[in-house]
């Protein structure tokens, strides 16, 4: 490709790739200057420059020398547009999810949806890339803009018509999921996260609408829990670009949630669908309320992507889909049955909504008591760590208080915020031993929930990334 085809009076010189990090430029490559959390792109100009870049995409006031300047106020838009051209085609049928909670396991449903209804289906997120029993790990919620639309191009070259990906605040501020078409948006819920990098709640969500207000194509959908408090400006956005809007949950019209009772490896959903027009009832075999949310919206975004055919039987058959979906790993995952005979379960929660919902879902599940292991990240939203340990004292019987992945901060101080809203919870700072400590206090009918880490395979101390496993690690304890 020429860069003459993707900027119209440029040069017809030959373009081999995209970079965002000067170390990655080969010859040929077009290079993007952004400025960063920790580093400035355009300080690396030169250098991009002298590895052989034949442009640079960077603000009009940026200085380049040896190559095209191709200038916008918005470098990272400009650059994703550029970049989405370079690797088209993409699969024909995009989703994007965003919210606080949710993310993950809404996109691997609707994948699981998605194959079940007879298409080669991808999802892309924190659980990293997958399509069918293949799994790659990206290590990012949202991957740089890059890699975002080269797996994007890629899939679509080994034949995945239909892929479902989490929009992340950070992902959607930094433009990573520009450029391809995004037929349908989805919202989950917002709660406090990532304020370290927002700075504020109302900076936070508005990341997240942009999704709605600018990413979405025109005429495409949305799909929205209308049970959150921030559904209505989500609806809202949705209404100023006049796409198509589908509401989900109790409060929904579409897709309303008339009730659910629990089973012993489920729950049963009643549902009314579009005002009330007729309804239907099905088997999930997923516990706990936000697993139900995730379903749903799952399902809305398939019927939404689905040639109709008749509304009614159509829409039946999407929700139908629903009895046959596996849980997603480290989400409410039940890792095992101890000797004692009580139930221990993973989950990736780690703000304090996710951990209350946690919580709430296994209760129905847990005639005994429910015993709780968690901690909070280091180098994140450090204002989170109060409410968290307020959850554990106030919903869990027993709470013990340990190490996530402290990263760069001391252990004991990230504890020690917690245990101020906690103080009656016990503090092991050893993952392992309190692990240990919570499947020894475990009776028949109690619950043990592992919070935190969910799907994560290490634990970062610093710089160094040490293999822990949490579902691991309670089966080998528990067969000691």
């Amino acid at each position: 490709m020429l860069l003459s085809d993707l900027v119209p009076g440029a040069a017809p010189v030959a373009v081999t790739g995209f970079a965002i990090d000067h170390r990655k430029v080969a010859p040929g490559a077009v290079f993007g200057a952004f400025a960063g959390a920790r580093a400035n792109g355009e300080d690396f100009i030169d250098a991009a420059v002298a590895a052989g870049a034949v442009a640079v995409v960077a603000r009009p006031e940026a200085s380049v020398h040896g190559a095209a300047h191709i200038a916008d106020a918005v470098p990272r838009a400009a650059f994703a547009r550029l970049a989405a051209r370079f690797f088209a085609p993409f699969p024909p049928v995009t989703a994007a999810v965003t919210g606080t909670n949710g993310k993950t396991s809404t996109v691997e449903l609707t994948r699981q949806l998605w194959t079940m209804a007879g298409h080669r289906a991808a999802s892309v997120g924190t659980l990293g890339i997958t399509v069918g029993d293949d799994r790659q790990l990206t290590g990012l919620t949202t991957p740089d803009v890059v890699t975002f639309l080269g797996t994007m191009g890629g899939l679509a070259r080994e034949g995945v018509t239909h892929a479902a990906f989490e929009a992340s605040s950070h992902g959607l501020d930094q433009h990573r999921t520009e450029g391809l078409p995004v037929r349908v948006a989805a919202f989950t819920n917002l709660s406090r996260d990532h304020l370290d990098y927002h700075g504020t709640m109302e900076a936070y969500f508005a990341a997240k609408l942009r999704l709605f207000t600018q990413v979405v194509e025109p005429g495409g959908h949305a799909i929205v829990w209308a049970d959150d408090p921030a559904a209505q400006a989500v609806e809202a956005a949705t209404n100023a670009r006049d796409l198509q809007l589908c509401t989900v949950g109790r409060s929904g019209h579409e897709f309303r949630l008339k009730s659910t009772t629990p089973t012993r490896f489920g729950q049963r959903l009643e549902i009314d669908l579009f005002g009330g027009e007729w309804g239907t009832t099905l088997e999930l075999p997923l516990i706990g309320a936000y697993q139900a949310a995730n379903a749903l919206v799952a399902a809305a975004i398939v019927w939404a992507t689905e040639e109709k055919g008749s509304a009614h039987r159509y829409t039946d058959d999407v929700l139908k889909l629903l009895e046959r979906v596996v849980p997603i790993r480290g989400r409410l995952e039940r890792a095992l049955v101890t000797p004692s005979g009580a139930g221990v379960y993973i989950d990736y929660a780690h703000t304090p909504d996710a951990l209350a919902a946690a919580i709430a879902a296994l209760r129905p599940h847990t005639p005994g008591r429910l015993i709780l292991v968690f901690g909070a990240g280091g180098d994140r939203d450090q204002g989170k760590r109060g409410p968290m340990g307020a959850i554990a004292q106030a919903h869990a019987d027993l709470a013990i208080v340990t190490d996530d992945n402290p990263r760069h901060e001391h252990p004991a101080t990230i504890r020690a915020s917690i245990l101020l809203a906690a103080s009656s919870a016990k503090e092991i700072g050893d993952r392992r031993e309190a692990i240990a400590h919570a499947l020894g206090l475990a009776r028949a009918g109690d619950t043990v929930l592992i919070a935190g880490k969910g799907h994560e395979t290490v634990q970062i101390v610093g710089d160094t990334a040490h293999p822990f496993d949490d579902v691991a690690v309670a089966r080998e304890l528990a067969s000691a």
